[in-house]
């Protein structure tokens, strides 16, 4: 004869179920989808917390790199995955520039994705080549100026945020820059150094080792404040460009109906990963400000941006993809 639990301990079983679920997760290895090709910024900074994750889960954490379409190929596959804990997605801005860059990214960054902690992130610069007069930002906005039709502006690609710093500058000083979108920051690095355009921008990341290097220079930041190593560089806010604040940053998701239980855990074990002395000291030599801050902070952050990017993209006149 079965017995009916009472309505209050029935209605307790699913929350008992969820600390259980993750206590005896996980059991094979997981992987890290990550939406570009080996070698970018964001395989770096996913191959970090990969590492870590592996040490403190005690599985294998795989990288998975699908690259495409800006990123939307691999941010779709991971939005379509089992949400079961196994499949994790590490992406960069991109992730929320895409909602008002392409008409079908083929996800939704809000309802799509659980984020659980953002990763690190690195602020834009403006950059010249070392062997250019220009050495100051006003002296690069006097140029443009005086350009007729404009300078040409290299940056890491259409919808990037060097990309749109430069478009928003342009917006500001009324002033018109020909933009050279390359396929990866280290070609927009390259064609700096070539000298096949004079100005432009990358993330700092991307252009830290040939800026200390003396290869190029560095104009201004778009980060909330100087970079340590980089004192004399000067942000955009020190300039007089009220809320000239843009960043690339790197954020860890889970699928949409993964158990809170173990997102829960992964936020955890990955905040304290990228909290350790080594990763913070790895991450900001590479030029990444490291903020393992937790999931609200992150989905806050989403939300907003999504909200930022997609009205500046619609003033600059970018057509949709």
């Amino acid at each position: 004869m079965t017995t009916a639990l009472p309505r209050r301990a029935a209605l307790a079983l699913p929350a008992l179920a969820l600390p259980a679920l993750a206590q005896s997760w996980p059991t094979r290895s997981l992987r890290i989808v990550v939406p570009f090709g080996p070698g970018g910024p964001t395989d770096v900074v996913a191959r970090i917390l990969a590492n870590g994750l592996s040490a403190a889960l005690g599985q294998p954490v795989v990288i998975e790199n699908r690259g495409g379409a800006g990123g939307n190929i691999g941010v779709t596959a991971a939005s379509r995955a089992p949400a079961d804990g196994y499949t994790l997605l590490v992406t960069s801005t991109g992730f929320v520039i895409n909602a008002g860059l392409f008409r079908n990214p083929g996800y939704d960054p809000v309802r799509d994705f659980v984020a659980l902690t953002e990763i690190g992130a690195s602020p834009d610069v403006f950059l010249a080549r070392a062997e250019s007069p220009i050495r100051s930002l006003d002296e690069l906005v006097e140029r443009a100026r005086a350009t007729a039709g404009g300078m040409h502006f290299t940056n890491p690609g259409t919808g990037s945020t060097p990309h749109l710093a430069g478009e928003r500058l342009a917006i500001i000083k009324g002033i018109r820059f020909l933009q050279v979108a390359n396929s990866s920051a280290a070609l927009a690095v390259q064609a700096l150094l070539a000298g096949n355009t004079e100005i432009g921008a990358t993330a700092l990341a991307s252009s830290h080792s040939q800026i200390k290097a003396g290869r190029l220079r560095a104009l201004a930041l778009t980060g909330p404040a100087r970079w340590f190593d980089m004192p004399d560089v000067p942000t955009m806010l020190e300039l007089g460009y009220p809320d000239f604040v843009t960043e690339t940053f790197h954020g860890l998701f889970t699928p949409a109906g993964t158990p809170d239980a173990i997102n829960a855990r992964l936020a955890r074990e990955a905040m304290a990963v990228m909290s350790q002395p080594e990763t913070l000291a790895r991450m900001q030599a590479a030029g990444f400000v490291v903020r393992p801050n937790g999931p609200q902070a992150l989905a806050s952050r989403v939300s907003r941006e999504v909200t930022m990017w997609r009205e500046l993209i619609a003033r600059a006149g970018i057509a949709q993809e």
